[in-house]
């Protein structure tokens, strides 16, 4: 039997349990190698430290453009994904249509070949399993994921993964783990870092008494927010769940307490272009809002920069310098520059505020009462009246933009969950005119019908926002989609559906958006949005389910799927490179692409059964209201 090979494993911060290399198998018979990942690079575990300045000082740059390093960045991965789409197409076929010689025909000209993005959303661990789910369909790197009927590939030929809530904590658990695959994340040996047994309110299994291991795991917590604080940065319950939730998807001590989202950009995979850019989304909250609107200011955390789009900020500041007092997007000469602010736990916090309110219920644990005591005067030191806030102190967009920012006179800047405004599915980013993007792989995990079913309500609020009259959407375009009656009564909610096919009948660039639901095909997978625990059995089931919605029960459901994936994927580029649409796409976008057919009457309520003849007949409906009733928390319909 040969023994696993670890190295530099203390100075990378893995655990004993380190996973393996993406791809590489860590049962005890082969030898693994741990690689580096996301880089501990933190001057100080969670608190923010000055830093020397690099010679060229840091500033708010406009947003009229891509960045330089994503620029550069995109030079490199479109050819890992020219190279990757190839593979895609050797067992994904479109007819007779030669699809590789079609790639190498166009390989000189990048901007004629496909673009792909990938978005899923938020909805809690139901999304990160579902999310899960697709993502494993999509990598080559998942056993007999490149085979016929499959869509394994798909993953290395995009050039985005946007995450939202529940759906950026399965990209950080991804990328914060060295871009790991789904099987190494639930795997059930020791160590795996998937273990949803114990909620977040517990805290990790470590082997030990689970009362000792609680009270450890609340005093970390507390320590770490407490050094954030007393070196004079405002804090939020976002810092102590942000933590939390650190410990639940980082396999790294303590919770990963030295990385963070910056990070990503400095590890050699990353700048090699051999995985997509990962991108987080947050909402801004205007002061004295409590309720966030279509007219929200939507923000994306990328390796590289925190910032908007939008015209209200309309402005990026580098991410590794947040915590950096910049004032009218410069940092004065006398102002120290400030790392360790982008936390990865702290990010993915952010764009999942709406569970804060877990960190409330504090006092139904079985913690001892010393511990209440000391954690809930935590609380109460950080409660501002604003329980569903991150709070980013200072603003790094203090004085600017004064004319059009509602933020630019404030010297903390409030973020909150993602899919406050309803756009539950991140596809902000995506479709940003300077990103290009030609079809968009959004996978719905939202809790929008009584029994917590997506029913097309984050692409209505998307859409509608791309109307807005007042300037919101600062000229990104998004295909025609109806209301979420609609959905349900044409069953759109219950399997891939294609919206915006016909390019000529959009106004401006849009990409097309291939629309996944979470649908029941093996397994009930609604649980609760509010559910923080799960067993291994459930947690897989769901993976498993989320694997064959995407690829339809691979391809049994419909043997041309993937033939009409690939479709959706090539389409712009046919257009572009004035290639004529192969008959059997046609056929894929008569099936598969909304025609403008409406019927709002309301519908009955959904409640769907399995799919799959072999689960149907002993598949039960959970109960699926346990949680929030138990736990006193409202439900929000949004997630």
């Amino acid at each position: 039997m040969k023994t696993s090979t670890l190295i530099s494993s203390v100075a990378l911060g893995f655990l004993p349990g380190a996973i393996a290399a993406p791809g590489v198998s860590s049962s005890d018979d082969i030898t693994y190698a741990i690689v580096e990942r996301a880089l501990p690079n933190a001057p100080d575990g969670y608190t923010p430290d000055n830093v020397t300045c690099p010679a060229t000082r840091p500033s708010v740059r406009s947003a009229e453009k891509l960045s330089s390093n994503e620029t550069s960045w995109l030079e490199t991965r479109r050819n890992k994904t020219l190279s990757a789409m190839k593979d895609f197409f050797g067992h994904v076929t479109v007819g007779d249509f030669d699809v590789v010689g079609y790639l190498n025909d166009n390989a000189n000209n990048v901007s004629a070949l496909p673009n792909v993005g990938i978005a899923v959303s938020g909805g809690g661990y139901r999304a990160l399993m579902n999310g899960a789910g697709a993502v494993k369909a999509f990598d080559s790197r998942t056993e007999n994921a490149s085979t016929s009927g499959h869509l394994g590939g798909l993953l290395q030929s995009s050039t985005y993964i946007a995450g939202l809530s529940g759906g950026s904590w399965l990209l950080g658990s991804i990328y914060i783990n060295n871009f790991t695959t789904i099987a190494n994340l639930q795997t059930h040996k020791d160590g795996a870092v998937w273990q949803f047994g114990n909620s977040i309110l517990e805290g990790p299994d470590t082997g030990g008494i689970q009362l000792l291991d609680s009270a450890s795991y609340y005093t970390d917590l507390i320590e770490a927010v407490n050094g954030k604080r007393d070196a004079g940065y405002d804090a939020s319950l976002t810092d102590i769940w942000g933590r939390a939730l650190s410990y639940q998807m980082f396999n790294a001590s303590n919770g990963g307490i030295d990385y963070t989202w910056s990070s990503i950009a400095d590890t050699k995979d990353f700048q090699d272009g051999n995985y997509p850019m990962p991108l987080v989304v947050a909402d801004g909250r205007n002061p004295g809002e409590r309720v966030i609107g279509s007219n929200s200011t939507v923000y994306e955390f990328n390796p590289w920069e925190f910032g908007t789009f939008d015209p209200t900020v309309f402005g990026f500041v580098p991410l590794q310098y947040l915590g950096s007092r910049f004032v009218g997007g410069s940092l004065a000469s006398n102002e120290t520059c400030v790392r360790g602010f982008d936390s990865a736990g702290f990010i993915i916090g952010t764009s999942s505020t709406l569970f804060n309110q877990f960190i409330l219920q504090i006092n139904t644990t079985s913690l001892p009462d010393f511990l209440k005591n000391v954690f809930t005067d935590i609380l109460g030191k950080l409660d501002r009246a604003d329980d569903d806030i991150a709070s980013y102190d200072p603003n790094p967009f203090f004085h600017y933009n004064n004319d059009t920012s509602p933020y630019a006179g404030q010297e903390i800047l409030d973020l909150v969950d993602g899919g406050e405004d309803l756009q539950n599915i991140p596809l902000h980013p995506l479709i940003q005119p300077e990103r290009h993007v030609d079809v968009i792989f959004a996978i719905d995990s939202s809790a929008d019908t009584t029994y917590y079913w997506p029913n097309g309500t984050a692409l209505v609020a998307t859409y509608e926002r791309s109307l807005n009259s007042s300037g919101i959407g600062n000229g990104t375009a998004f295909p025609s989609i109806p209301d979420q009656n609609t959905f349900v009564n044409l069953g759109l909610n219950t399997r891939p559906t294609f919206f915006g096919c016909d390019s000529s009948n959009l106004t401006g660039t849009a990409p097309i958006v291939v629309y996944i639901p979470n649908s029941p095909y093996s397994t009930y997978s609604n649980v609760s949005t509010f559910q923080l625990s799960t067993d291994d059995e459930q947690r897989d089931n769901i993976i498993l389910n989320g694997y064959e919605v995407a690829t339809m029960a691979n391809s049994t459901r419909d043997g041309n799927w993937t033939t009409c994936v690939g479709c959706a994927i090539l389409s712009r580029s046919f257009e572009r490179t004035g290639t004529t649409l192969p008959d059997i796409c046609n056929t894929c976008f008569d099936r598969y692409c909304w025609n403008g057919t409406v019927n709002s009457t309301e519908p009955n309520t959904y409640e769907p059964v399995t799919l799959l003849a072999d689960s149907a007949a002993s598949a039960i409906l959970p109960t699926i209201v346990s949680t929030v009733v138990a736990s006193g928390i409202a439900m929000f319909t949004m997630l």
